[in-house]
């Protein structure tokens, strides 16, 4: 990934990183299809990979649809996508227009998504985005539930993460 510009911003502690992910409750993907780009929100799911200090997310979808079939054209392989997560700080105010601004936090990155097939990995999955999305809520899955849904997985290749406070 290309350096960021204002390199006071970056947040490189990978604490503070896994911080600001598990506050986000929005992950917002970038896919290429034949009808050209597009970003779809998402609720979901991450486990740590502690070795590369770098998260998995899980999310959910119907098997059918625009996201669905864009995923499914990187066979497995996975597609290339961009991705991104961010808190709101609220404004920064200031004594003229310009000294405005708006605080946040975010993360971004790149990798592959894929669709997961193994049953075990797919209820794993499950679990995590339900306990990262709703904690303390059930997260029982029926079998005819677990054969409708689409689980996917964005295997993390690049991510920076940035602060303005």
């Amino acid at each position: 990934m290309r350096q960021m510009r204002l390199r006071k911003r970056a947040v490189t502690d990978v604490g503070e990183i896994r911080r600001i992910i598990e506050g986000c409750q929005v992950l917002r993907i970038g896919l290429t299809d034949e009808e050209g780009m597009f970003i779809v929100p998402v609720n979901f799911g991450y486990a740590w990979d502690e070795a590369a200090g770098i998260p998995r997310f899980y999310v959910h979808s119907a098997r059918q649809g625009r996201k669905a079939e864009a995923i499914a054209g990187g066979g497995a392989e996975g597609v290339v996508v961009a991705f991104e997560l961010d808190r709101d700080g609220g404004n920064i105010v200031g004594d003229y227009s310009c000294a405005y601004s708006r605080s946040y936090e975010s993360v971004m990155g790149c990798g592959r998504m894929r669709e997961v097939v193994d049953d075990a990995e797919r209820e794993m999955g499950l679990r995590l985005l339900m306990a990262h999305a709703a904690p303390g809520a059930p997260a029982s899955f029926t079998h005819e539930g677990m054969g409708r849904v689409a689980i996917f997985r964005l295997d993390v290749e690049q991510l920076s993460a940035k602060r303005r406070s």
